[in-house]
């Protein structure tokens, strides 16, 4: 399965873990979201400063994801 995801400026907690909520869709369209904790490209990436730069800009989330509660979330 492949999943297109945008990064939100939403913050949750995760088992105690700060992570931050993506939201996008599968290649068939069906939406979803994810909790992303870490994040990580090959430290010899010569464009990781392109990657860092993409990796700080957020979009705001949807009203659906934002009224998940945080208890709902396994």
């Amino acid at each position: 399965m492949k999943v297109t995801l945008n990064s939100t400026t939403l913050i949750t907690e995760l088992n105690g873990i700060p992570c931050r909520v993506w939201e996008g869709e599968t290649e068939t369209g069906i939406k979803c979201h994810a909790y992303i904790t870490r994040i990580a490209i090959d430290k010899d990436e010569p464009r990781a400063w392109e990657f860092e730069k993409k990796l700080i800009e957020c979009d705001p989330p949807s009203y659906k994801v934002e009224a998940i509660p945080a208890k709902l979330i396994i």
